[in-house]
């Protein structure tokens, strides 16, 4: 089955394809879109689409005849594309919504599904605050299993290296936003001319699920945007966004998530240390600088512009070697207390 994803003159996101699959597909992102939600959502929830019919076709399955157990086969067959824990559950969701908006009912359980039990955690107290009991639900949704995968903040080398070899304002201020404020990619290349306030020294964020913040500007991040707004920013752009492109066909327009990724990707090709370095990173090096400050978690929720504690919890982890010299240095008190006294 053919399937694309298009953009229609609103900016909406839609899928173009058989009468049938627009009929079904089109009027769920129409609601989504009403909804409000972000252009990164309606766009995810439209790629995930793409993926699901794709599957339906393949597999001679209808969406408004799904069973439960067809989801552990949509679960085996996005495995052996090599889909990632997350991606699968996002699609799961995604096809558990457009369910919902087709039949008016829920895709509950059935035979041939294995779900967890709802009392897998026990009846014990919130993780997080401890403050109240949780409910237990009837029966839990039908999910993968997602690993937890630790994120190693960067080295203060692997920051110097790749601070060193940017030429551009432009490209020391976009760092400076991903390094000390903590942004998201996709909230850098979001920022407008009239997000930086220089007056108050504050920076308002567009987030996600269009959640507004106001973020401090650190020192050097007003003269580096002033020398990139005079020197380099042509006069003649066309868009209201804050960094744009500064050479080529496209020059003056609003720079995009390829050309962010480009950024990067020639410092690690050309830099070994820096294999490892992406846009993210630099955001969970954030969160590390903070918790080594001292910063409280709930402070640092706000900064990072989270709705869950439970995921600002994931930016806490400390680097190795951060926790081998706390170790080293209970280990050296603990061998004093603990060592004979001479007579």
């Amino acid at each position: 089955m053919h399937l694309q994803v298009i953009r229609d003159t609103e900016g909406h996101f839609r899928l173009r394809g058989t009468p049938e699959v627009e009929r079904e597909v089109n009027a769920f992102l129409e609601a989504v879109s009403c909804r409000g939600l972000s252009p990164a959502t309606e766009r995810a929830y439209a790629f995930d689409l793409v993926v699901l019919y794709r599957w339906l076709a393949m597999t001679g399955r209808d969406m408004l005849k799904l069973l439960p157990a067809d989801l552990v086969a949509f679960i085996a067959h996005q495995q052996g594309q090599g889909a990632q824990p997350t991606s699968i559950n996002r699609r799961l969701t995604t096809c558990r919504s457009l369910y919902r908006f087709l039949t008016g009912h829920d895709l509950g359980q059935g035979p041939g599904v294995h779900t967890p039990t709802p009392y897998y955690r026990g009846p014990g107290r919130d993780r997080a605050l401890g403050l109240h009991r949780r409910l237990r639900p009837s029966y839990l949704k039908l999910r993968v299993k997602t690993p937890y995968k630790l994120v190693e903040p960067l080295t203060r080398h692997q920051v110097r290296v790749f601070v060193r070899s940017l030429r551009r304002y432009r490209d020391l201020a976009l760092v400076q936003f991903l390094l000390f404020c903590g942004l998201r990619s996709g909230e850098v290349l979001a920022l407008r001319l009239g997000d930086i306030d220089f007056e108050e020294g504050a920076v308002r964020i567009h987030g996600k699920g269009n959640r507004e913040r106001l973020v401090p500007l650190p020192p050097q991040l007003p003269m580096l945007l002033s020398k990139y707004l005079k020197l380099e920013r042509p006069t003649t752009s066309v868009t209201d966004r804050l960094f744009v492109v500064l050479q080529g066909p496209r020059r003056g327009q609003a720079m995009t998530a390829a050309g962010l990724r480009s950024l990067f990707r020639h410092r690690r090709s050309h830099q070994p240390d820096l294999r490892s370095v992406h846009a993210h990173r630099f955001r969970h090096t954030f969160g590390a600088d903070m918790t080594r400050a001292g910063v409280q978690v709930a402070m640092l929720q706000r900064l990072l512009g989270h709705a869950s504690i439970q995921t600002t919890l994931r930016y806490v982890n400390l680097s190795f070697s951060d926790v081998a010299a706390e170790y080293e240095r209970v280990v050296s008190t603990l061998e004093a207390h603990y060592q004979e006294k001479k007579p």
